[in-house]
This record gives C-alpha cells, structure tokens and sequence, in this order.
C-alpha cells in the first residue's frame, strides 16, 4: 500500500495508528468533506423540476430556460481542471473553503433575484464554486487517507453520496417547489455552506505540495476555453439538434482549442497537465469509464422522467419520489464497493459493476406503457442498475487518483471531477437527440415511449462499452490493495 501523503495532507496513517480504522478526527475530516460534496451534487439537479416554475416566477421565456442549466453547467464543467491545478498551487483547503463560500453567497442571491439576468449570474457563480470546491474537496479526502483500504472506503461514502445528491437533487426540487417556492431550491444551500465554512477551518488541515511549479497561464486558457465550447455546444445540441450551427460551432472551436492544448504542454516548463501522467494507463483509461458511467446513469434519470410524465402521465413530483429507488441503490453500491475492492481488485469491480449496470439498463427496453406492469420492472432495474453504476463510479474513482503523488492529487481529482461533469452534461443532450430522433417529431404516450426505448438500447450499449474498456485496457494494472 503506497504511503505517499504528506505531513500537510491531515488525517494520514501515523506510526502506532491502525491504517484500516477511522479515528474520531478523521470521521469528523470525512463528515465535513462528504456534507460538502453531497450539497454540490444535488446542486446539478435540484433546479431542473423547478425551472416551469422560475420561467413563470421571473418572466424567462420558453426558449430561455435551457440557460439557467447551462450556465452553471459551462462554468462548472469548464474550470474544473483549471481550479484543481489552482488548489495545489495556493492550497486546498483555502480553495475549498472560497468555493463552498461562493456557493453560499450565490445560492442566497439566486433566491432573493427578482431579474433574469441576475439569476444566470448566480448561476454561473454556483457554476464557478463547483468548480473550485469539488476537485479541492476530493484532494483534501485523497491526501486525507494513506491510500489502501481507508481511502477506498471513502472515496467509496463519497461516490455514494454524490450519486445519492443527483438524485436527492431532483426530489428535492419538486418538494420544495411544490410546498414552498422555487426560491427555496437555492435557500436551501445556505444553511449548509454556512455550517461548513465555521466547522471546516477548525477540523481539516491545509494540504499542499511542498515544491510548487508556476501557473501554466496559455495551458489553462485553452483548456478552459475548449472545454467551455464543448460544453456549449452540447447544451445547444441538445436543445435545437446536433446539425444547429451554434452546436457545431461549439463542438469544433472546443476541440480545436483542446488540440491546442496538448500542443502548449508539450512545451511548456510547467505544463497545467503533464502528459507523462495522462499517459498513465489508469489515469487515462480510469477517466474515460468514469465519464461514460456518469453520462449513462444520470441521462438515464432524463429518459426514465420523460417515459414516467409523457407515457404513463406521472406528475413531476411523483416521478422525482420513484427515483428514491435507485438513490438507494447508489447509496448499496457505495458501502458495498470498498469491500469488493479489498476483495477482488479494481479492473474486477469496474467490470462487475459495469455488467451489473448494463443488464439492469437492458432490462427497461420491455417497459410498457401501463403503470402496474411497468413499476414492477422499472423499480428493481433501477435499484440494481443504480448499485452497478456506483460500483463503477468507486472504481472509477479508485483507478484515476492511485498510484500519484500528493504533489498530483490536485491534479487528478481535477482531472476526476471533469470527467464527473463532462459527463453529466454530455449524456442528456446525446440521449435527447437519440429520443428525438426515435419519435419522428411527435409527441405521442406512444412515440415518446418508442423514442424513449431506442435511446435506452444505446444507453446500455454505451456502459458495454465501457465494460469492454476495463476488461481489456486495465487488465492487471490495479492490483489488490494490500493490508
């Protein structure tokens, strides 16, 4: 088991400490970091029942309300890496704690808007806190935790509960906006953030590497800008098609500056992303699964909310509450994958978890159109399909952050995060576009359902692939992790 964690990094295992139990200051690490990550991730979809109801609330016009996701999905997806590599610059605990900061002060003038504008640039500075706390946040738990059985453990509780918060996110969205407002779909961040920023300075120590490299300014502002254009222009996909100009716009300056990008690191002293470590098999392959895992399940909510309410006529509130089934799911996956990986070893989970998945996502494509026969199959497929999908989300996890320095960690939970939210924002344009394409244009009980079942079958296809990927490419290169 590597040792690898500095003396800055916290909670480390210490000569005379059980390196496999939790002290009661490491739980205390673990409880702040976890209620952090859990509050960002249900920010990704707690928004997205409630956006009828601030269209009508602030005077956004049909057309418009796409931009109150994809500003925060620009701005969290496109500095991610830029702000992780910041962190192990200027320190994380300090980026940490002005992300979670930011995230309060823009969630509080989110719900006091009474503008348009106003609330698209609250949304971009939750976008912008995202960015800056999840990578740093994941840093603080990888360099917190020898890496071994305690830090699968809990990079396994932080897995769970990060898929538990997208789908927490979506229940309580529709609670709160049919009880209360949509105002308290920000408010309730508040509260929150506020207990982290008292709690979080006293509890975790600041990590940092003990040698740190100049800014790569060009490699950032390259990075940064491709990944905004791709993201853009899947957003813009999504909504108006893949052929829309704006999309293929998007699509192509995004990757034209990211082709840039590896050109800049090749040559630079100190690249933002040396190549030697995305040349890592685990570092590389690790990121590629673990996109197409959060692509595929979260895109699925998307396709399973749109059978529910357009085929079998739930209300938005009632298909929310049925996706508690595969929250606690995830939450099954993330306790019972550590245990695995003590066990077996991480090429061995991610496969299982990704068969696991792809069989339970399979299963759905004989959903009907009658509401008994159809609970009855879609309730346990996504129980199973949601325990599959965190054993892969862990595994995933556990391969991208091994085997690297502490100077690196900020780095690649950077590079982890990004591929969290690349991932989450590709996989609803592409299955919207695939359901497009399945209805022919009509909105028919019966041609949503036929839309909704060609974009499950590429669904499962996809998280085959990935299977396929880890059985081949990673092949002995995470081995089981000793005592």
């Amino acid at each position: 088991m590597s040792t690898t964690a500095t003396a800055t990094a916290g909670v480390t295992a210490r000569a005379g400490a059980d390196p496999q139990r939790l002290t009661g200051r490491s739980k205390l690490v673990l409880a702040v970091l976890l209620v952090a990550q859990f509050m960002l991730a249900v920010d990704f979809s707690i928004l997205n029942v409630a956006l009828p109801a601030i269209g009508d609330g602030l005077g956004f016009a049909l057309s418009d309300l796409q931009w109150i996701a994809t500003s925060f999905a620009l701005s969290a997806a496109g500095f991610t890496l830029f702000l992780g590599r910041v962190g192990d610059l200027v320190g994380r605990k300090r980026i940490f704690m002005g992300g979670i900061g930011l995230l309060g002060l823009a969630s509080l003038l989110g719900g006091l808007t009474t503008s348009p504008e106003v609330l698209l640039a609250a949304r971009v500075a939750q976008g912008l806190a995202t960015a800056a706390a999840t990578p740093a946040g994941l840093s603080l738990l990888t360099t917190s935790f020898a890496e071994g059985p305690l830090r699968q453990k809990a990079l396994g509780i932080n897995g769970a509960l990060m898929s538990a918060g997208f789908t927490t996110g979506a229940i309580l969205g529709g609670v709160l906006t049919d009880l209360l407002s949509w105002r308290w779909t920000f408010f309730v961040n508040v509260p929150v953030a506020l207990a982290v920023v008292l709690v979080a300075p006293a509890v975790i120590k600041e990590s940092r590497p003990a040698a740190r490299a100049g800014l790569d300014l060009p490699g950032a502002l390259t990075v940064t800008l491709g990944l905004l254009g791709l993201v853009y222009g899947m957003t813009q996909a999504g909504a108006y098609g893949w052929t829309h100009p704006h999309a293929l716009a998007g699509l192509a300056g995004g990757a034209l500056l990211l082709a840039a990008f590896v050109l800049i690191e090749r040559t630079v002293a100190a690249p933002l992303v040396p190549l030697g470590t995305l040349r890592r098999r685990n570092v590389a392959w690790g990121n590629v699964l673990g996109l197409l895992a959060f692509a595929t399940e979260t895109s699925l909510v998307y396709l399973l909310t749109l059978y529910l309410q357009k085929t079998l006529g739930f209300s938005a509130l009632a298909a929310g509450v049925s996706f508690g089934v595969l929250g606690a799911g995830t939450v099954v996956g993330g306790l019972v994958a550590p245990r695995l990986l003590a066990r077996t070893s991480t090429p061995a989970v991610l496969v299982g978890g990704g068969i696991v998945q792809a069989v339970s996502t399979a299963a759905l494509l004989f959903l009907g159109t009658t509401t008994g026969a159809s609970l009855a199959l879609l309730l346990p497929a996504t129980f199973l399909g949601g325990v599959g999908n965190m054993l892969v989300i862990v595994g995933f996890m556990v391969t991208a952050t091994s085997g690297l320095p502490d100077a690196e960690q900020g780095l690649a939970t950077g590079l982890a995060s990004m591929s969290q939210q690349v991932g989450i924002t590709m996989g609803t344009p592409v299955m919207s576009a695939v359901v497009t394409a399945g209805t022919a244009g009509a909105a028919t009980a019966s041609a949503v359902h036929r839309g909704v079942t060609t974009a499950i079958a590429v669904n499962a296809a996809l998280v085959l692939l990935g299977v396929a990927a880890a059985a081949l490419l990673l092949r002995g290169r995470t081995a089981r992790p000793s005592g």
